[in-house]
């Protein structure tokens, strides 16, 4: 295997099909209008969620209900990259793996990516930018994945690069800095490609940074345009934060990828906690466009409408969780599953609420009525007094994504039902350390989680498997009417998409903490998941949700005859 170091970035080659450490140019065909018609091409997973609508699904149906109890692994790459980062708390392999044409290209924990031969595993080229030591990360040390468009990889890294790689040998073609290291900033999320144009979020809310979305001309990396998310004063939604410098750190950041309709032109992004998490009181007002949706035009980067969904957040319920598009009725909807245990339908023309419902048991932090008026009741108000509610900042559910089957036309859910014990302790804002404005507690002697499928028509459970522990990784659905999951202790699951039965699982020896997908590769179906979780960024240890191995991808397939 060869080794080079080009412009301080350290890749190592190997080999596929003969041509030592280059892929096939299969991405070099891969264009905005390509990734339009994504579902077209079944065989490939071309974007985050498999298409611009985030709904997580494949039409391939080779694998079904009928034969997944025939599922074997087809092989394993093992990325040797498993450790501790010094300057993070958690590490944890959470990419979606994308496949174009035979090819897969993937990213890892401390800025790695890989080009690996789909068929069986086999690396092609890798990728290491050096993320340095002291590196402010809130919440672990974690990517989510990578875009493809253009003969390029693009991938973000701790430090807040967004970087394009060569597809076909892993060099470096272009490197973007747009966060500030020094305040906190980072960046976690898959980057998304719409036009001519790669859109990005930061990270690092916890620091009291001012989130922001940026986006980059894909082939130049030449910076486009630039939106925040906290508003400053004079321009909308500033009248929701009291004068001061509160706006100046007032958290939002978006460090999940959005979803995009392209008759709207329209991307839609979750934005996070407003900062200091818990503490209102240096921050009073609704705290726009905080726990929020925001629908942006591609183009320039204006917000053209918004949808609360917490107000003057005082529980740490990001609301950075993909807002899956779909349509009911001939109506353009969208669908979003919050941390704060509620299931939301907009009318993503213009944000009215369609339907609000719970889809956990236990919420006692407050409620939310029909027609989305939210009522806190329990929440750290008074400085030292500690308060339980549910669901904790762990969530009802966290990042990890939600499916959708247009097939069924049911939602499927990976739910953590987790409460908390929240502490207030009013902290003075100082750049780069972290503004929580609270001591936090997982309970985890009384946890919970399911998968569970929700009718978008009536917000009522169509099913629920039931779990002793959160359920804490992505979902993906398929043509075949099966549900994947994977759980923190190992195990990967498929279920019956119409009826919740559990019809397969294999253990992988890791916990799941990722985005499974599937494709093809000269007919025959695959199913890869990443597997590798070091602890719970929200306070669980690894032992107590499975224990850590090395990050590695496992592909199921078929048994062939």
């Amino acid at each position: 295997m060869a080794e080079y170091v080009q412009a301080g970035h350290a890749v190592s080659q190997a080999s596929l099909s003969g041509l030592a450490g280059t892929a096939p140019p299969v991405v070099q065909n891969v264009t905005h209008e390509r990734i339009l018609e994504a579902r077209s091409e079944p065989q490939n997973w071309l974007t985050y969620y498999g298409a611009y609508d985030g709904q997580r699904y494949s039409p391939l149906d080779q694998i079904n209900a009928e034969n997944v109890r025939r599922l074997v692994p087809a092989w394993v790459f093992q990325s040797g990259s498993a450790g501790m980062h010094a300057g993070a708390s958690t590490y944890a392999f959470e990419a979606a793996p994308i496949v174009v044409d035979g090819v897969m290209f993937v990213s890892g924990w401390d800025g790695w990516a890989w080009a690996l031969d789909a068929r069986t595993g086999q690396e092609i080229w890798r990728y290491k930018h050096e993320v340095p030591y002291d590196t402010s990360l809130c919440c672990g040390n974690v990517n989510r994945g990578v875009a493809v468009a253009k003969g390029k990889v693009f991938f973000v890294t701790p430090n807040a690069h967004l970087l394009a790689l060569d597809a076909t040998n892993g060099r470096c073609v272009w490197d973007a800095i747009y966060g500030d290291v020094r305040a906190g900033e980072s960046a976690t999320l898959a980057p998304l490609v719409v036009k001519d144009l790669v859109v990005v979020g930061s990270s690092g809310g916890e620091f009291g940074v001012r989130g922001h979305i940026d986006a980059f001309d894909l082939e130049t990396g030449r910076h486009v345009w630039r939106t925040y998310t906290v508003p400053k004063p004079g321009e909308p939604g500033s009248e929701t934060w009291p004068d001061g410098p509160a706006w100046t750190r007032g958290g939002g950041n978006c460090w999940v990828t959005g979803t995009y309709d392209p008759e709207l032109n329209l991307m839609y992004w979750g934005t996070g906690n407003p900062a200091p998490d818990f503490d209102g009181a240096v921050r009073e007002g609704d705290n726009l466009y905080t726990d929020s949706v925001i629908a942006v035009n591609p183009d320039n980067g204006e917000i053209r409408w918004h949808y609360q969904y917490n107000p003057h957040d005082l529980w740490d319920y990001d609301s950075t969780m993909e807002h899956i598009l779909f349509e009911l009725d001939g109506r353009k909807l969208m669908a979003h599953f919050d941390k704060n245990g509620y299931f939301f339908v907009l009318d993503r023309t213009n944000g009215e609420l369609v339907r609000v419902a719970p889809f956990v048991d236990r919420i006692t932090w407050g409620e939310i009525d029909p027609d989305g008026k939210v009522t806190p009741k329990v929440y750290p108000d008074e400085e030292g007094v500690e308060v339980r509610f549910w669901p904790g900042p762990a969530g009802a559910k966290e990042w990890t994504h939600a499916a959708y089957s247009p097939r069924t036309e049911l939602f499927y859910v990976p739910v953590q039902d987790v409460g908390a014990l929240v502490t207030r302790r009013r902290r003075e804002f100082k750049e780069s350390i972290p503004y929580w404005g609270a001591s936090v507690t997982v309970d985890s002697g009384d946890m919970a989680g399911s998968v569970s499928a929700f009718d978008p028509a009536t917000g009522r459970e169509a099913w629920r498997w039931r779990n002793e522990v959160p359920m804490c990784a992505s979902v993906l659905a398929t043509g075949g009417d099966v549900v994947f999951a994977g759980e923190p202790t190992g195990e990967f699951d498929a279920f019956d998409a119409r009826s919740g039965e559990l019809l397969w699982q294999f253990q992988t020896g890791s916990g799941h903490h990722s985005n499974p997908t599937t494709y093809s590769v000269d007919g025959r179906q695959f199913v890869v998941v990443p597997v590798g979780w070091g602890a719970w960024v929200e306070g669980f240890l690894p032992g107590m949700l499975g224990a850590p191995h090395g990050d590695a991808l496992f592909a199921f397939a078929l048994p062939q005859d």
